[in-house]
């Protein structure tokens, strides 16, 4: 295979950044290179010292003066909700009754899936993600169609077929046993082909019966190399519908606890109204609690508290996501520009470079998967997003006066979209290509 040699200034982090000054916490070269080949990077470094190991035939492509970083990495986002996006004025329980789960029975036709698995994924590239943690709807063909359009572009991407079989429309219902039996199959057929990883799914407590729960159960049981993922906590309402269907649960957490559904790779989106209790269980499990701010804030669910989360004595593993479509949008960028509010109205700051630790090697981390994605390290997966920092008249003007990276990165984070995203590459092939500079 023909190697390819990129040319830009890389950005790629080794742990959390303390401060805008904790230089230690990333590699930056203003020159630097990265060397591709066999969907991986070989090389990284210093641009004449990439050089020197390629082959003589290399492909070159010269990015500058843009940067270069690992793709982004979505942890919670639902591909059957595209055309549910930006529906207005109602709290989560009743948008999913109006809104979601009239859509998500169309995904009963494989036809209907294909194409929206196959504009979803057009929506991540073009935003420059690389990786997400997606559900399905209840219907296996919706699986099938997600897992077939990630396959054929060489996406590592982790998702599973929604479980649930109350309280919801016939037409998104299953039962437990077709549930765990429509998991099974989808996981024989798609975990670990090329970079296609299962997720077990049952949407939430509320729309799982306590049989269902248990067949999730024996599935996280008999594969514990696979993620789980739900919802948890995301809204006072549905936290007491919960508490209600659930009445011998100490609290919310503690439904998913009873059926062995806690674990590192166990995802959990939203975790705004947390107790200490629940908290303190899912640290001690290793659960990975899924930050979504622009959904948040849209369905008025409240404020993900991440500072306190990430510090407290039993500190939390953190991911962040799009959700879509409870979320605004496609857009890492703009999730993380969303979740700098969310996070100052809690009365705290996140500095540009944890923000792109976030977006990168710190969602790699939650999903368990930074040996794979999420660096610029030698042996990484070649999975890299291009930004450009002076993408529209308004970054170009605000970019006159940016002296530093950190102020490039915030005002990517701020004022970038996909417009910023210039080019992207999937297993070291371009995804998305725009060499105007």
């Amino acid at each position: 295979m023909t190697s390819t040699l990129l040319r830009g200034r890389t950005l790629s982090f080794l742990r959390w950044p303390e401060t805008v000054d904790d230089h230690s916490a990333w590699r930056y070269e203003d020159d630097g290179g990265l060397l591709l080949r066999d969907g991986r990077i070989v090389a990284a470094g210093a641009y004449a010292d990439v050089e020197k190991k390629a082959d003589e035939g290399v492909k070159k492509i010269d990015h500058r003066p843009h940067l270069l970083l690992p793709g982004f990495i979505d942890a919670h986002a639902h591909f059957p909700q595209m055309q549910v996006i930006a529906s207005y004025g109602a709290e989560l329980l009743d948008w999913l009754n109006i809104y979601t789960f009239p859509e998500e029975a169309k995904f009963q036709n494989a036809q209907h899936g294909r194409r929206i698995a196959r504009l979803f994924l057009d929506e991540m590239v073009r935003h420059g993600t690389t990786t997400v943690a997606a559900y399905c709807s209840v219907h296996r063909e919706s699986a099938e169609a997600f897992f077939a359009e990630s396959h054929d572009r060489n996406m590592l991407n982790i998702a599973g077929k929604v479980m649930m079989d109350r309280n919801a429309p016939e037409g998104v219902l299953d039962t437990p046993q077709s549930a765990y039996d429509d998991s099974k199959a989808l996981i024989g057929e798609w975990h670990g082909k090329g970079r296609q990883h299962y997720a077990i799914t049952p949407r939430f407590a509320i729309t799982s019966s306590p049989e269902q729960l248990e067949m999730a159960g024996a599935l996280c049981r008999e594969h514990p190399d696979l993620h789980m993922q739900t919802h948890l906590s995301e809204n006072h309402a549905e936290i007491a519908f919960t508490l209600q269907l659930y009445p011998q649960a100490h609290d919310y957490t503690d439904v998913y606890e009873q059926y062995g559904l806690l674990g590192r790779k166990s995802l959990f989106g939203h975790c705004i109204h947390l107790s200490e209790r629940e908290a303190d269980a899912l640290s001690d499990t290793g659960s990975v609690a899924v930050f979504c701010p622009t959904s948040n804030l849209f369905l008025g669910s409240g404020l993900f508290d991440y500072q306190r989360y990430r510090t407290r004595g039993k500190a939390l593993r953190i991911a962040a996501a799009t959700d879509v479509g409870g979320g605004t949008n496609y857009s890492m960028l703009r999730t993380m520009d969303e979740g700098y509010k969310a996070i100052a109205l809690n009365g705290e700051k996140l500095n540009p470079f944890q923000s792109f630790w976030q977006l990168t090697r710190g969602n790699a981390e939650a999903l368990s998967v930074v040996e794979k994605i999420g660096t610029l390290d030698q042996g990484s997966d070649a999975d890299i997003v291009v930004l450009d920092a002076r993408a529209t008249p308004a970054m170009r003007l605000r970019m006159e006066t940016a002296d530093t990276l950190a102020e490039e990165l915030f005002l990517l984070q701020t004022l970038g979209d996909d417009r910023a995203v210039r080019g992207v590459y999937v297993a070291g092939r371009a995804a998305k290509t725009d060499m105007a500079v």
